[in-house]
């Protein structure tokens, strides 16, 4: 994975409560004090697998797959989505998926749950099909560039899951 950080360092951690570690990656030392958690580039790596695996799974209408790296509320969402979209015989697809930037706007603790809210610049083709004719009803299949904002969330050490995603203003 790559997280473009132009003229800035990639930092290792140091030892010590995370409050006043280092941070461990270029992203997060762009989010400064904003990360309490020191988010790794390990972190950063599975958050792009993220982006993907939702991508594709969406594409797919894979709902299992949607569950297992989501919460329920924002499987709720993407499931309400895919119906919607089933029921007016629509199929909505986004491919080649390539992550261009991802910087971590901040990360914090609540009780047994951490937090990371990453801003996810990204190409993709994204469009929506007749699901019998399999004609592009809305978008162009073409490269475009999207911006959002993800928010993860992980309990207990478990695996970061996906808790909300946003379009960037």
């Amino acid at each position: 994975y790559r997280y473009e950080a132009p003229n800035q360092p990639n930092y290792a951690g140091g030892a010590g409560p995370a409050r006043n570690a280092e941070p461990r990656s270029a992203a997060s030392a762009r989010a400064g004090k904003r990360d309490e958690l020191g988010i790794s580039d390990a972190d950063l790596g599975i958050f792009q697998q993220r982006l993907t695996a939702l991508q594709d799974a969406y594409s797919r209408e894979d709902y299992a797959a949607l569950r297992k790296i989501s919460t329920p509320e924002v499987m709720g969402y993407l499931a309400e989505e895919l119906g919607e979209n089933a029921s007016k015989g629509l199929r909505n697809e986004v491919f080649d998926v390539n992550l261009l930037e991802g910087d971590v706007a901040e990360a914090w603790r609540e009780g047994s749950a951490e937090y990371a809210t990453v801003a996810f610049r990204y190409e993709s083709r994204d469009v929506t099909r007749n699901r019998s004719t399999g004609e592009i009803v809305t978008g162009d299949d073409r490269v475009t560039e999207t911006t959002e904002i993800w928010t993860f969330v992980r309990r207990n050490g478990g695996d970061w899951l996906i808790a909300a995603i946003q379009q960037a203003q």
